[in-house]
């Protein structure tokens, strides 16, 4: 029984051409995913599961595994990443050969080895059926507005509006960096919102989501701060 890692790498991006190999700070971006996952030293594989011979290249000559390329109907615009990781877990053998499973981005450079091993380790020992990495709101979502197509704000609440910050409840999300479980639970269809979930928190300023070139800045951003401060 084995624990691997995924890192799900498809072609096509619409808003950022080539956005899990798109160079940051001297490499594809996806390197650092990899690299956070071999010096964790938690996986006896780490998987790159793409649609692209040339993802693949890359992946390869920065140490991780590509046995197979993803077929072409787990690589549209539309597909989530749940199938795309119980695809490759069967095609590794299923729960006869894979024990733990890590889902782990490939636009995500802040990702720490040491937050994956304690993943792992929550994993083990509490009664749980995922460990996810999230963090923090900045701000009160119950705050939130949104916007007409004039420009013009709309949905206030106003019931909030003189409410202090610090009168709500915290609230947290997703950092999308990685996903811990078991291989029998990601086959199970069970998503993590919904089962028994434990959140490992990180600092929101280590949280990223790539989807978007203000987003590519922002890490960047972020990034070289944390160079110059190490």
């Amino acid at each position: 029984m084995i624990n691997i890692c995924i890192i799900p790498a498809r072609r096509n991006s619409k808003r950022i051409k080539q956005k899990n190999i798109k160079i940051f700070f001297g490499k594809p971006i996806i390197y650092w995913s990899i690299k956070a996952a071999i010096k964790s030293k938690c996986f006896d594989k780490i998987i790159v599961s793409t649609d692209s011979k040339k993802i693949a290249q890359i992946s390869k000559k920065y140490g991780a595994e590509v046995p197979f390329l993803r077929p072409k109907n787990l690589s549209g615009d539309h597909v989530p990443v749940a199938p795309v990781l119980r695809y490759t877990i069967n095609k590794l053998g299923g729960v006869n050969k894979v024990k733990n499973v890590c889902c782990l981005l490939a636009t995500a450079p802040f990702i720490d080895p040491r937050n994956l091993q304690k993943g792992l380790k929550i994993l083990k020992k509490k009664k749980v059926e995922f460990v996810f990495s999230a963090t923090g709101y900045d701000f009160p979502i119950e705050k939130f507005f949104n916007i007409n197509k004039k420009g013009i704000l709309k949905n206030f609440k106003k019931k909030f509006l003189n409410k202090r910050s610090q009168d709500f409840q915290k609230a947290y999300h997703d950092a999308a960096q990685f996903y811990w479980a078991s291989a029998k639970t990601f086959l199970s269809k069970k998503t993590i919102y919904t089962g028994k979930s434990f959140p490992y928190l990180i600092p929101n300023y280590e949280s990223n989501d790539v989807d978007d070139q203000n987003d590519w800045k922002k890490t960047e951003i972020i990034f070289r701060l944390k160079k110059r401060l190490i």
